[in-house]
């Protein structure tokens, strides 16, 4: 008699133990989203020597940046050791306020 009352309440029990893993899986899964502490992305930059002959004098090197997720252009202008109106300078077609992830941008 004492079995089938074990086997009775076995199943409910391990639906519950089941259902409130699952409850705290995806509940640790929400808060791990709302406090992220990841290290902030990589960055890739990249160099392009561009050499044209003007009246005998050579261009400097450009130095790109390809823009990553979380980078903003004080950000970038910080990483780079420039100010960001020296970033708009040399280039005037991007909307400070609106980069996009690879986006390239001028550097130097």
């Amino acid at each position: 008699m004492e079995r089938r009352s074990v086997t009775r309440w076995a199943a409910p029990v391990a639906f519950l133990a089941a259902i409130t893993i699952g409850a705290l899986v995806v509940r640790a899964g929400l808060e791990h989203g709302k406090h992220h502490n990841a290290p902030p992305p990589t960055t890739t930059v990249t160099s392009k020597k561009k050499k044209h002959h003007t009246h005998g004098h050579q261009h400097q090197q450009r130095k790109m940046y390809t823009v990553v997720s979380g980078d903003t252009l004080a950000g970038i202008a910080a990483k780079e050791g420039t100010t960001v109106a020296r970033l708009e300078q040399l280039n005037p077609h991007i909307n400070p306020t609106a980069l996009r992830v690879g986006q390239r941008i001028r550097v130097q």
